[in-house]
């Protein structure tokens, strides 16, 4: 009788073929997913000007591009007969200059005449062009003629008698549906701000002349500062946000309005270059080392982790480890082993499946050669703070010498050189923050107000738009979160939810099936935007306020934690992230400008499904980063906020966001798993090993980090509101002590002035009541009344 090991080896050599077909059935199937390469996405601060103009208008306002035409040729005409392109500059900035005064008339018809003509000009002037690129270099050269002739101050002061314009706002609030009728000469003044700004906004060296770099500068600067009555464009754009969203004018085209808000906070704040290179500045003003690395330049050279195994994709999982090369055999271990023939015999059966996997694909053809590893290092510099320091020598002082030395970081005395060892490894990878510093002076200036309590303010463009938001900020935030939860696909249609479809949906709705397609793409396309337009915003605002000081930075998360942000992010990722990644919601052929420009072509059912062969959606991506990011920086260093992502179940919503193989969106997904690890219990670790190891490979080391481990300090109570409150006594009073100019400072460490003289000549301003009744006041209370000059002379009066 044969021994079970060979005939367990003979009855798997017999399934053979069956297990050859499986496998190649296996690969099939997991190249579209699995197997697919790494996304080539470039993670910039915004997408390409062409499709950042585009993405402007929705395909509903195709009609409107004819009227903002005819609106400029029939002005023109009347004044010139040569086309626009063929007159010289001089005459173009006459004509800008009359249509620009035109904007400033009485009559509402004419003035929105000629601010349709001005778009037209910014939009190109499309019907004397013949290509998108001649269509792109007109834009340019007459956005640039239009803002030197004061078009900004211009269009500003239009839009705020647009958004205050009750008769309108009554009118929409009255019907039954909002259309996108309603907000046609908003949508005139928001796109020619937009079109202006973005255009302007973009640097190119080997066009630029000096006169184009300084009108640059000069709208970069006055963008940022007041222009009617003490807001700036930002701030009145934020205050339509709220309006919005408070339901008084429901007929704003909030998409433009965020596109236009974003843009304008990018432009004068900076964007990802701008904010590294102000960084670098400010830490080298302070006697702080440069940083090296750049995040978004390191996760370039990132390759992409496979996403982690499930029981669904264990198959999956089995078919790939046939591309692995079979483990290398240690010398004088495996060797000298014994193996049976039952052993051997499966073996021998692996390393055919084994071979056939590596040597043919489903078709016989031996597979492409691999992508090149890689090299194994970690592509971070591991960092410390300076209280792990603190706690690591508090922790050994204790165990070695029996004592704690109070505020001394540096002394060795009596600890064992292993111990030096580790503290010299430690100082050697100390990063101290900016963030530290702040708080260091904050708490310094607390304790010692009279003496450090002087603090020249920085004049920033950060500065400016913190100090004009303060008042607001709070409803700010939550206003554009109510807009991002309404626009989640996640979302689903509530009555009382706010209505972001108004200048999208036309006033009369589509007849026809291909009618109605091309409204749902319209309709996902608008959604997908203002995501886009709202996580770049909110990103944006966080890293240049926690540049500028800390606590502006905590002022707005923690107004963004109240207002619900984290379970909104969650709730975002808590979808197929594949598809929504990859969704194609677009409509090449009816894109400006291409749906200006040559002959049109007729609009069908697989027109509607083209589209170009890239994997995935730009905006999509660029905003799933953004919103991770977002959650990155609202739950850093908090055990409160970090205990949040484990109560809301997090972990698997997360892990599968890691099936997008693209490298900085799985290194935020890494990151945002990593802080949690240690309380997600030892069976998570063990299931998730994968998981852990890409942890491991992508992250940044912080030593001392016990993040793969739980241990009892850890294990500490959750007290969110105490943690909160403490955090936000300290941000309302460095708000009060810098912003809040009617309390002033502390009366009792206001000077006194000792000096009689002084204090008498001092002038008094005096009631008119008071000088009317003065000499009558006199007679009664003095010259008539009996004074006892012994009693009052007494050293004690008792009374």
């Amino acid at each position: 009788m044969d021994p079970p090991s060979t005939n367990l080896a003979a009855k798997r050599a017999g399934g053979l073929p069956k297990l050859r077909e499986l496998l190649r059935r296996q690969r099939r199937d997991s190249d579209s997913q699995n197997d697919s390469p790494d996304l080539d996405f470039e993670y910039e601060d915004a997408d390409k000007y062409a499709t950042e103009i585009s993405e402007l208008y929705s395909y509903t306002e195709e009609v409107e591009f004819s009227l903002a035409q005819k609106s400029f040729e029939e002005d023109y005409h009347s004044r010139e007969d040569k086309k626009w392109t063929e007159i010289d500059f001089e005459a173009r900035r006459m004509h800008v200059v009359h249509l620009l005064n035109n904007v400033d008339v009485a009559k509402r018809d004419q003035r929105m005449k000629a601010a349709r003509a001005i778009l037209y000009l910014a939009q190109g002037n499309f019907g004397e062009v013949s290509c998108e690129e001649e269509q792109m270099e007109w834009t340019r050269k007459n956005c640039f003629l239009i803002y030197e002739c004061g078009a900004l101050n211009v269009f500003v002061e239009l839009l705020c008698l647009e958004a205050g314009n009750l008769v309108a706002a009554t009118t929409a609030l009255r019907k039954p549906a909002v259309s996108i009728v309603d907000s046609s000469d908003l949508r005139v003044i928001l796109s020619l701000l937009y079109i202006m700004v973005e255009t302007l906004r973009r640097k190119d060296s080997s066009r630029d002349s000096e006169e184009e770099m300084k009108l640059r500068t000069n709208l970069q600067c006055e963008i940022g500062q007041p222009i009617r009555e003490d807001d700036s464009l930002a701030i009145i754009l934020f205050n339509m946000v709220t309006k919005f969203c408070s339901g008084h004018a429901p007929h704003f085209p909030i998409k433009k309005v965020l596109l236009l808000l974003w843009k304008v906070i990018l432009f004068s704040l900076g964007g990802l270059h701008d904010h590294q290179i102000l960084k670098d500045k400010t830490r080298e003003l302070l006697g702080l080392p440069t940083l090296i690395e750049d995040s978004v330049q390191i996760t370039k050279n990132l390759r992409a982790v496979s996403p982690p195994a499930s029981a669904v994709d264990m198959l999956d999982l089995q078919g790939r480890k046939g591309n692995r090369p079979p483990p290398l055999k240690r010398d004088g271990i495996d060797e000298s082993l014994p193996s049976e023939d039952g052993e051997r015999k499966e073996d021998e059966l692996k390393d055919e499946v084994h071979n056939m996997s590596d040597d043919e694909d489903e078709n016989g053809l031996p597979p492409l050669p691999d992508t090149p590893r890689e090299p194994r290092s970690l592509p971070w510099t591991p960092k410390v703070r300076q209280r792990d320091v603190e706690m690591f020598l508090d922790h050994t002082r204790n165990k070695f010498v029996g004592f704690q030395v109070e505020s001394d970081s540096t002394t060795l005395a009596g600890l064992p050189n292993p111990i030096h060892e580790g503290y010299n490894v430690l100082e050697k990878h100390l990063y101290v923050s900016l963030a530290e510093l702040q708080v260091r002076r904050e708490e310094e200036i607390n304790k010692h107000p009279l003496s450090k309590g002087d603090e020249d303010i920085p004049n920033t463009a950060a500065e400016i738009l913190y100090q004009a938001m303060l008042s607001s900020l709070p409803q700010y935030m939550i206003a554009l979160l109510k807009i991002l939860l309404a626009a989640a696909p996640t979302s689903k249609a509530k009555t009382d939810s706010i209505n972001i479809l108004a200048d999208v949906l036309p006033e009369e709705m589509p007849m026809t099936v291909l009618q109605s397609m091309k409204l749902g793409v319209d309709v996902n396309r608008h959604k997908e935007i203002i995501v886009k337009a709202i996580s770049g915003l909110l990103l944006l605002l966080l890293k240049h306020f926690k540049l500028n000081h800390v606590y502006q930075f905590e002022f707005m998360s923690q107004h963004l934690v109240f207002a619900n942000c984290i379970p909104l992010v969650l709730k975002f990722f808590n979808q197929n992230i594949l598809a929504y990644i990859g969704a194609k919601n677009s409509i090449p052929a009816i894109d400006f400008p291409s749906c200006v420009i040559g002959d049109q072509a007729e609009l069908t059912a697989d027109s509607l499904e083209a589209g170009d062969n890239i994997p995935y959606c730009w905006r999509n991506l660029f905003s799933c980063i953004n919103l991770l990011r977002i959650l990155n920086k609202l739950t850093k260093w908090k055990h409160s906020r970090t205990m949040m992502l484990v109560v809301f179940k997090s972990a698997p919503i997360l892990k599968r966001a890691l099936k997008v193989k693209q490298a900085m969106m799985q290194l935020y997904v890494l990151k945002l798993l990593k802080v949690q690890t240690k309380y997600l219990g030892r069976q998570w670790r063990k299931s998730n090993m994968r998981t852990m190891s890409a942890i491991y490979q992508k992250v940044r080391h912080r030593l001392n980090d016990d993040w793969a481990y739980g241990n009892d300090m850890d294990a500490r109570p959750w007290d969110f509101q105490a943690e909160e409150c403490a955090l936000r006594t300290c941000v309302d009073r460095f708000n009060s002590r810098r912003y809040d100019t009617d309390s002033g400072k502390d009366p009792d460490l206001q000077p006194v002035d000792n000096n009689i003289q002084s204090v008498l000549g001092q002038e008094m301003d005096l009631s008119e009541e008071f000088k009317r009744f003065y000499e009558i006041w006199l007679d009664r209370e003095v010259f008539t009344s009996q004074i006892n000059w012994d009693l009052l002379l007494k050293d004690k009066i008792y009374v």
